[in-house]
């Protein structure tokens, strides 16, 4: 059993998660700091981003936050020298901030939906959906390297999705390219930053219960579509991801770089 608590050993560690008040973000900060790291939440809601640092600080965990929209350069690179002033160092950066870009161009029933139209949507949500999901990234993984580089290594994990391997009609139409792009800048950020000690990995959801595109996953007439597309016929829970960040994030994932990880119940083999 030591040596198992030492392959998976986080405690001390310095960690930063992006769009951590809730979600997949939050189940991260979660099981991080449950294990006795010390973790910095990023969220650009201040009240769900108090909500959740409370909580957690309740449990006896060393957490946390800053409001910050991962779409402000100099807000972003602020927020992590304020990090590093703090814990005198940053070991591990989970790049999970994103956004549901809009509604697709089918319904989760198969209907044709006008408003998910390529002609109907706006420039401003293209943009935007790109910003957040894309940009975004490199933003937060330039920050982290500028620190991890001079303190000899470090761990980046970033939140894609199965999103960026297949073509989906209910997602808004700039999701697929973002995520596309992010699963390569990953394998070419571990390409780039292996020689710093610097791991990249990315982690792959299918359908997830969240808040993302106004929670409607949580409903079930919404669900079910998703439920069917899954091989063990459900979708996933947050509780679901935090083995796969916590083994990304210690000792355990030493030999992972440059992985795209999914985590979707099977989805994608019955998608593709």
């Amino acid at each position: 059993m030591p040596a198992l608590q030492q392959m998976f050993d986080v405690a001390g560690k310095s960690v930063i998660v992006t769009g951590g008040a809730s979600g997949i973000g939050k189940a991260y900060a979660e099981i991080l700091a449950q294990q006795g790291a010390a973790v910095c939440i990023f969220d650009i809601d201040p009240d769900g981003l108090n909500r959740t640092v409370d909580g957690m600080t309740a449990q006896g965990w060393d957490v946390w936050g800053q409001t910050v929209d991962v779409s402000d350069r100099e807000g972003m690179a602020k927020a992590f020298d304020a990090v590093a002033a703090r814990h005198g160092r940053i070991d591990t950066v989970f790049a999970n901030a994103g956004i549901d870009p809009g509604p697709g161009f089918n319904t989760p029933t198969g209907e044709r939906n006008p408003d998910g139209a390529i002609e109907n949507t706006p420039d401003e949500q293209w943009d935007r959906g790109i910003e957040l999901n894309l940009t975004s990234v490199y933003v937060t993984v330039k920050n982290a390297v500028r620190h991890m580089k001079p303190a000899g290594g470090g761990q980046i994990i970033v939140t894609s999705s199965i999103a960026g391997m297949i073509n989906e009609s209910i997602v808004g139409t700039s999701y697929m390219p973002a995520k596309a792009a992010v699963n390569h800048f990953v394998r070419h950020m571990a390409m780039e930053l292996g020689a710093y000690g610097i791991r990249v990995n990315a982690i792959l959801p299918g359908p997830f219960i969240t808040n993302i595109a106004g929670g409607r996953l949580r409903n079930k007439e919404d669900r079910a579509a998703f439920e069917a597309q899954s091989l063990i016929g459900r979708i996933g829970d947050v509780e679901d991801i935090k083995g796969i960040a916590l083994l990304l994030a210690s000792p355990a994932g030493a030999y992972f770089t440059g992985s795209l990880i999914v985590i979707d119940g099977g989805s994608l083999i019955r998608m593709t």
